[in-house]
């Protein structure tokens, strides 16, 4: 599939096109906002504890639902499928990570290189709206400004975009403090500050916020610092909506507990078992939840992709992947793509999903778990990963209300929503 850009329908100028889906242009600031690891639990737990006040109200000043986020789910597939408005199978980012079946070459997603189409956030700065992404990740940055025309950077590198035109040299002034480290909470909160400081000084007509799952990686929800980090997230969510901002938030996926009862990592080495069975050297697993971000779960998910190295007899090995302790589902490369909208030259032969609490990873020394300390274990990539929050500020119209109680949701409606959804 060729690269194509998110073109501008001149037939109706207060509207765009993307990837075959019409937006209309905002007429006063829409922020969109990606909460990094925001598992329901974190929602439902938060509002019953009061820790989420203005999240809570959304049920009687806005709308609160949820949504369902791209396979796999992790970060630079859903933040991808988010800011398109389509599935993998048409962007093309199937994950942090990935196998080249022609090269033979592992790659680690990065830039905008491996980009299929436009984005919505492109095509509404090319018409003329004041457009801004900050990200707390780096690695995000060049796709989700791809084509871009506005103001762009990431918490990891504030200082990287030239903001003169504000009367800051970069992100550091901008926010009023130095970036944060990367194991942060801040790391997040310094991105939902950066969008306040720009919703106060610019007013930029649509704007895109992508924070960090460190806290959730962590921390289960009730606990005190998760307790902390939402807390505050839903503070300045607050601001935002004061400051005259329609406010919409979803997340890349969920979070879940991978730990046995003992505390110790639940692991399935898929690519150790199948060699075991089939012979040394039969497969390679690729673990697409792999990114420079590790320490947070040491490269370990519910989704891995399974690559032949030399013949084999691929049913046999799809029905021994599913008979191994804590794999929910096998499915071979034409049935994983037609059920969860992926692009065939960038899938395995086959893909092994593990339930809600268990990882799935490669070989054991592949996975450095060193930096968990005495955490337990979480982590995504999974089916039982893709449920996630959906929330909009102001009431929806009578037509979308109903598509969120009778349809399915998913979070890359979240832009259709907040910019043509809203009464």
């Amino acid at each position: 599939m060729s690269r194509t850009s998110a073109a501008i329908n001149l037939h109706t100028p207060a509207h765009v096109q993307a990837n075959g889906r019409t937006y209309a242009l905002p007429k006063q600031p829409v922020i969109v906002i990606c909460l990094d690891g925001f598992d329901p639990e974190y929602l439902q737990k938060g509002i019953e504890d009061g820790t989420l006040p203005t999240i809570a109200a959304l049920r009687e000043t806005g709308y609160l639902g949820t949504a369902l986020a791209s396979l796999p789910t992790t970060t630079n597939t859903n933040n991808t499928s988010i800011v398109t408005g389509v599935p993998p199978a048409i962007h093309g980012i199937n994950g942090n990570y990935y196998l080249d079946a022609e090269t033979g070459e592992e790659i680690m997603v990065t830039d905008a290189r491996r980009l299929r189409c436009g984005t919505i956030l492109g095509a509404v700065s090319k018409a003329g709206v004041q457009t801004a992404v900050v990200t707390a990740k780096d690695k995000l940055l060049k796709v989700l400004a791809y084509e871009m025309d506005g103001i762009a950077f990431s918490s990891e590198q504030p200082d990287s975009a030239d903001l003169s035109a504000l009367g800051v040299s970069g992100g550091e002034e901008l926010v009023g403090r130095s970036k944060p480290d990367q194991y942060s909470a801040d790391l997040s909160l310094f991105a939902l500050d950066a969008g306040l400081e720009l919703l106060a000084a610019v007013k930029p007509g649509l704007m895109y916020l992508s924070t960090s799952d460190y806290v959730q990686h962590k921390y289960e929800p009730g606990e005190s610092e998760s307790n902390r980090f939402h807390g505050e997230v839903d503070r300045r969510i607050a601001r935002m909506i004061e400051l005259g901002a329609t406010v919409a938030l979803t997340a890349d996926h969920g979070m879940a507990d991978k730990s046995t009862a003992e505390g110790q990592p639940s692991v399935v080495y898929v690519e150790d078992a199948l060699n075991a069975r089939f012979g040394a050297g039969s497969v390679r697993v690729i673990c697409p939840i792999a990114d420079p971000f590790v320490r947070h779960h040491g490269a370990l998910g519910g989704f891995v992709r399974v690559h032949l190295l030399k013949p084999g007899n691929v049913g046999e090995m799809i029905a021994f992947a599913r008979s191994l302790p804590g794999v929910e589902l096998v499915l071979d490369r034409a049935t994983v793509c037609e059920r969860f909208h992926l692009p065939p030259d960038r899938e395995g032969d086959f893909a092994v999903f593990s339930d809600r609490s268990t990882v799935v990873g490669a070989r054991r020394e592949d996975h450095d778990l060193s930096a968990l300390g005495n955490h337990r274990l979480r982590s995504h990539g999974g089916i039982g990963e893709q449920r996630v929050p959906f929330l909009l500020s102001r009431p929806l119209k009578p037509e979308y209300r109903e598509r969120a109680q009778t349809g399915v949701l998913r979070n890359f409606d979240i832009f259709d929503f907040a910019l043509n959804g809203v009464a």
